[in-house]
């Protein structure tokens, strides 16, 4: 619990780094001269960005491994069970994986580049083969990302339909609550009536009874709200959300040209005048700003997108029923969104910010189909992601109205109704 504790830290700090960075560029053009911000100069930034990528490489290849391998050995055979057993059984295992992939990256190394150079610099650990491997795992987070932020971006607006509350057009809340408020006591009725030898039945009614309660509770908290916050946070939140991804997609557009007109618009390559020396946005300290809220925004939806997903739906820690297996596992999984977040900034031009330490020392950002390609996939699929998103209202009500709602072609399809058979199991109409 400690070393998850620890990397949720790293990733909080890796998350924070560039917006710090940022704001420290600004503050150092303002106030050049000034004596109490002389402690905040490019070796302290640079060396905060190395350290991120240091406590990255730590958690990500030493203290998550450990963690996982900890909880699932029990100590050697012949030896007496304990921690210390437990300890040198993880500390064997985590030897025998790192040679492993050693192994592996350097049999790849031979058979893509049969050169002595690239062979005699797997022998420099510290300087190419952990700066590599991150590399590799940067390009997976930043692909991970190119899942999830699209998918993220469209899926904000439901989430924030769900925390705000919606105003009430030609909605009338005192009928809806009693109509709610009926039904409640109906089912009650029936669970106090049914015998509790017929399980199924009282399991069945236990879940109704629930998602019942949870309706009358949103319609309590709709009625409560005042006209303020039905009226004008939900159409302002909404508006905000739109705007922001509207400039994003408009960033990512304007990298695009660059890309294609400039050579320096290369993440890599282009060097940048350091800190303090000029700014990193045309508009000033307004532009740096908009990078930063623009930087946090991904961020959230990016974690949005996440367990959004089909494929991590499962992995979303609950209260109270989360084992510490899946805690290790979404620590992990944060630390790589979070450290692959500066790289795609950088990649899609919402910064200018040149990436310091080992944060810029990845090779697949000096090659242009690549982020070129990455530009264009970010792009289209946010693009696709808000019409689809925007559209599927329009799209339910075409097929309701061609007859076609039966064929179940919309992505929304509704959840079956199951009814409990004699036998007790379930049958789907």
């Amino acid at each position: 619990l400690f070393l998850s504790t620890f990397t949720l830290a790293v990733s909080a700090g890796a998350v924070l780094l560039l917006p710090f960075s940022i704001i420290s560029n600004e503050i150092l053009l303002s106030f050049p001269q000034n004596y109490y911000i002389q402690w905040l100069n490019g070796s302290l930034i640079h060396g905060l960005w190395n350290l991120a990528s240091l406590f990255s490489n730590l958690c990500l290849f030493v203290l998550m491994p450990f963690a996982f391998f900890f909880l699932e050995s029990e100590g050697f055979a012949g030896l007496k069970k304990g921690i210390r057993a437990r300890i040198l059984e993880t500390l064997v295992m985590l030897i025998l994986l790192a040679l492993l992939i050693l192994g592996i990256v350097w049999v790849a190394s031979a058979l893509i580049d049969n050169d002595a150079a690239s062979m005699e610099s797997l022998y420099d650990l510290w300087e190419f083969y952990l700066p590599y491997l991150y590399s590799c795992i940067s390009l997976m987070g930043c692909l991970l990302l190119l899942l999830c932020t699209p998918v993220g971006l469209s899926r904000m607006f439901t989430v924030m339909g769900q925390l705000l509350v919606k105003p009430t057009i030609l909605e009338d809340l005192d009928e809806q609550m009693y109509i709610i408020t009926l039904e409640e006591e109906a089912i009650q009725r029936k669970l106090n009536g049914v015998s509790s030898t017929v399980e199924y039945q009282t399991v069945e009614l236990e879940r109704e009874l629930e998602k019942v309660k949870s309706k009358k509770t949103n319609l309590e908290r709709r009625k409560k709200a005042s006209a303020w916050e039905r009226n004008l946070v939900y159409p302002a939140v909404m508006i905000l959300l739109l705007i922001e991804t509207s400039i994003s997609v408009l960033l990512v557009a304007l990298n695009i040209l660059y890309l294609l007109v400039d050579e320096t618009a290369m993440p890599k390559g282009s060097g940048g005048p350091g800190i303090g020396n000029a700014s990193l946005s045309t508009f000033g300290f307004v532009g740096a700003a908009l990078e930063i809220i623009l930087i946090f925004y991904l961020m959230v939806s990016s974690v949005v997108g996440f367990y959004s997903l089909r494929f991590f739906e499962n992995f979303t820690p609950r209260k109270d029923d989360t084992t510490m297996t899946k805690i290790i596992g979404n620590c992990v999984s944060i630390l790589v969104l979070s450290s692959a977040l500066p790289v795609m900034s950088r990649t899609l031009g919402i910064t200018r910010f040149d990436l310091l330490g080992d944060f810029g020392r990845f090779n697949w950002l000096g090659n242009f189909y690549i982020v070129l390609s990455y530009n264009l996939l970010f792009a289209i699929m946010t693009t696709l992601c808000l019409v689809r998103k925007f559209t599927s209202a329009v799209r339910e009500e075409l097929l309701k109205a061609l007859g076609l709602d039966k064929l179940h072609l919309s992505n929304n399809p509704r959840d079956s109704e199951t009814k409990p058979s004699a036998n007790g199991h379930q049958k789907t109409l």
